[in-house]
């Protein structure tokens, strides 16, 4: 359930709201409206600092009752719009600036995970931007726009802000650079997101507005997605104005207030309330009635067939934006929904001058029952978006217009002039809309019609000769491998430092702590014994006998390593970050080993002639077979592990062996709450993800949305990789294994 207050500071002045949201976008903990996911969300704590996001009404008009109710209803919305316009003081001379205008050419827009693997190869250390346009493109068609996502779910594993985890990006500063003019070279427009949440790790030392400008003009990015919020302060407008780097400022929600006149685009997420579905006639976006020129971009997530959010979004001349890569699990776009997406924003991209009419219509009339259109009039002609909400095919005459001499009729869907019925004064239009589809009819005086639309509908032509309803409508997880980790040579008696854990058949259960996602195939991982991933996880496993060190790896240890092979990374960013000249701060030599990587581990444990453990190695030497949920036993003891640093800025890490009453039953120390610690790597098509096990001591405040800690043995993280420079962290540490005979 939601802990915070759902009710809403009803704020008129801009001042106020600029006032609260700074305040958010500082350090103040989130209180704020953040995104509501259609699934259950999880918070291992119990807790849920989340509001409620806004019903429905807020956002859309409901269509008319019927038929016969358009043009009062319509007339109710021109009254809406003049009050609207009143009360707000709307002023919309942001839409105008030329600098900005490109925002209302934004049709298909892509969230992009950083750790997407077709962004950035790890192993030649360079962005592949023309593979993931490659790859995305020929599923959706040309893309607009990219929000490169690079914080939240690994954003809080350590101290490391939203602002530092940008600059650890692969390159730093000037490499996000160059990534960002590889995307302007392909006429891609580039976003980035600040989290007003995150006001529990490093304070930047600057207020979000500069902080975030500055940034965004380093990289040469073009806008700011704004994460949960739907209302953005004007600081942020007058400092990137300020620098000389405007830039578009683009609200997760649709603005209800003031700040429409500053944000001129935003995404949405277009989904059910309250188990509620989409009604069957169309809604109308409140944003686009009031400012056609604002763009927003429709998206919806977590479900699996599309159809009503991308009929809305085409029913209101609006954009959308594709989110496959879901925090690291895939929930790709349908064959069918791809395709759809392919056609409608290539025939708003190329109508996006009538898709901005002042005058426009929702709910024209039409003639078929469950057919629905939307007019989009300018002085050189008429465009109509109609969307078919039945799920059977609709043939015949669809709508009437008045007779005008000249007049030709296309059908852009199809690629087609039409050949209209003239009778009393008007002209009836013929077409087939297949079930649950689309059309698009342009009316204009110019035959032939002007190039870019002669070649629209040449293209379209030649799409549609395969109808839309062909393509699969089925949804696909995607399977994962876990990366094979070598035995090691057997060793008769233990290694110095390492306890033998004895052979046994154990009932290994866990399950991951992901916020979202439910328990959907594809969340978490998928072990090498199951056929989908999935958040929970029951097997009985037969484990061999093995040696573990008794605590994780520490700086001295790890130094012995890097003096005999001098040891250094191709990817050294954030490499052992707190040495310095190749030595441990004084003191740390018996505090675990931090900032390396998964890469770098495997290395040390490679010289040592060890290997990391797989994740049921390392769960049945914390529990044993009594299912414990804590290594020391069922009750938790706070005296068994270091004190929890909710920070901002960590603190040093507690020694290794300064907690023995942490002690598994096999004597194994230090398995949780000091420092997560690398076990297993799985990979799909587009994600590399690493388990890690034994909650870090590091835990900041503020919001449920960071990488989220956990101490229980059967519970465990997944953390997103991308690279081994932004992979390393300062709660991230490892222990081996030696295998026995």
């Amino acid at each position: 359930m939601l802990t915070h207050d759902s009710g809403r500071l009803k704020l008129c002045l801009a001042c106020a709201v600029a006032f609260l949201i700074t305040f958010l976008l500082t350090r103040s903990p989130l209180s704020a409206d953040e995104w509501r996911a259609r699934h259950d969300l999880v918070s291992h704590t119990g807790v849920m600092n989340l509001t409620e996001t806004p019903p429905p009404s807020e956002v859309f008009f409901a269509g008319p009752d019927s038929p016969a109710d358009q043009a009062s209803w319509l007339d109710s919305l021109k009254k809406w719009r003049a009050s609207r316009a009143t009360l707000l003081r709307y002023d919309g001379s942001q839409y105008t600036r030329r600098e900005l205008e490109w925002t209302q050419h934004i049709f298909s827009q892509v969230q992009l995970l950083i750790w997407d693997r077709s962004l950035y190869d790890p192993e030649k250390r360079e962005y592949t931007v023309d593979k993931f346009l490659s790859e995305t493109e020929e599923r959706i068609g040309p893309i607009d726009a990219v929000l490169i996502w690079h914080v939240y779910p690994n954003l809080g594993v350590d101290d490391r802000n939203q602002f530092d985890m940008l600059r650890d990006m692969p390159g730093g500063i000037a490499g996000v650079r160059q990534l960002v003019r590889q995307f302007h070279s392909r006429g891609v427009k580039v976003f980035f997101p600040i989290l007003a949440w995150d006001a529990g790790t490093r304070p930047e030392g600057a207020p979000a507005s500069v902080a975030m400008s500055e940034l965004m003009n380093q990289v040469g990015a073009d806008g700011i997605n704004f994460d949960t919020l739907e209302t953005v302060p004007p600081q942020f407008r007058q400092e990137s104005d300020a620098i000389g780097h405007p830039l578009a400022l683009e609200p997760q929600f649709q603005p209800r207030d003031e700040s429409l006149a500053w944000t001129n685009i935003s995404w949405n997420d277009w989904v059910t309330w309250e188990g509620k579905p989409y009604p069957f006639v169309p809604m109308v976006s409140k944003d686009k009635w009031m400012e056609p020129r604002h763009m927003v971009n429709v998206t919806d997530r977590f479900t699996r067939d599309k159809t009503d959010s991308l009929q809305h979004a085409f029913f209101n001349g609006q954009g959308y934006a594709t989110l496959e890569n879901l925090w690291g699990f895939w929930y790709g776009d349908t064959p069918h929904d791809a395709e759809a997406i392919m056609r409608f924003t290539r025939i708003e991209r190329v109508m996006a001058d009538y898709l901005r009419s002042p005058d426009w219509e929702p709910h024209a009339p039409m003639i078929q029952a469950g057919v629905f259109a939307t007019r989009f009039p300018l002085h050189e002609g008429t465009l109509w978006t109609i969307v078919n909400r039945n799920e059977f095919d609709v043939r015949g005459a669809q709508f009437k217009v008045p007779d005008q001499a000249g007049m030709h009729y296309y059908d852009l869907w199809h690629g087609a002039e039409l050949r209209p019925v003239a009778a009393q004064g008007m002209v009836t239009l013929s077409f087939d809309l297949e079930g649950l589809g689309y059309g698009a009819v342009l009316a204009t005086a110019e035959a032939p019609p002007q190039a870019h639309i002669a070649d629209l509908l040449k293209f379209m032509a030649e799409r549609s000769r395969r109808p839309l309803n062909s393509y699969s409508r089925e949804w696909k997880p995607v399977p994962q491998m876990l990366v094979d980790i070598a035995l090691t040579k057997a060793a008769a008696t233990a290694p110095d430092g390492m306890v033998r854990i004895r052979e046994a058949d154990f009932d290994f259960n866990v399950s991951g702590i992901e916020i979202e996602g439910g328990n959907d195939p594809g969340v978490d991982v998928q072990y090498p014994w199951e056929d989908v991933p999935r958040r929970y996880h029951s097997h009985v496993v037969h484990i061999h006998s093995f040696y573990m060190d008794r605590t994780p790896v520490t700086n001295a240890e790890f130094k012995k390593f890097v003096d005999a092979t001098h040891y250094r990374p191709a990817d050294d960013h954030n490499f052992l970050r707190e040495w310095k000249d190749g030595f441990y701060p004084q003191g740390w030599g018996n505090k675990p080993v931090t900032w390396v990587s998964i890469e770098d581990a495997r290395a040390y444990a490679a010289w040592a002639g060890k290997r990391l453990p797989h994740e049921w190695e390392w769960q049945y030497a914390a529990q044993s077979l009594d299912g414990r949920i804590y290594p020391w036993g069922a009750k938790w003891n706070p005296g068994a592990l270091p004190q929890p640093d909710h920070g901002p800025t960590m603190h040093p890490l507690s020694d290794v062996a300064a907690f023995p009453e942490g002690a598994s039953p096999f004597g194994v120390l230090d398995l949780e709450g000091n420092i997560s610690q690398w076990t297993d790597e799985y990979r799909d098509e587009h994600t590399r993800t690493a388990i890690l096990r034994g909650g870090a001591a590091y835990e900041p405040r503020g919001s449920i949305w960071y990488f989220p800690q956990t101490y229980r043995l059967d519970e465990h993280q997944k953390y997103l990789l991308m690279s081994p420079g932004h992979d390393r962290a300062g709660t991230i540490g490892f222990r081996c294994v030696v295998d026995a005979p």
